[in-house]
């Protein structure tokens, strides 16, 4: 096998796994309330959807680039934070009133 294939098809896997991830991220964000936020102590709803959307945004945009540019990391670590710390409080606080 062609490493030069191998290697163009795994940074094409990440870009798309990458992309999944942010677009979840920014979906699952515009789900909550805003005094869903407030009650978590997190930012606000604007906040997280304005950061979770323009990595989405990003990511589309730069489609054609290295996911290990710095845009893509600021907003993959972004979105990461989102689903690992922010998501799960979000879960928390509306549970059962969702």
């Amino acid at each position: 096998m062609n490493i030069y294939a191998f290697e163009s098809t795994l940074m094409l896997v990440v870009l798309l796994v990458l992309l999944a991830v942010k677009g979840f991220a920014f979906v699952n964000s515009l789900t909550y309330s805003t005094e869903a936020y407030e009650a978590a102590g997190k930012l606000t709803k604007p906040a997280w959807c304005a950061i979770t959307g323009l990595g989405f945004a990003a990511q589309l945009i730069l489609i054609g680039s290295s996911p290990f540019g710095i845009i893509h990391l600021v907003f993959t670590i972004a979105s990461l934070v989102y689903l690992a710390d922010v998501r799960p409080a979000l879960r928390e606080v509306t549970s059962g009133h969702r």
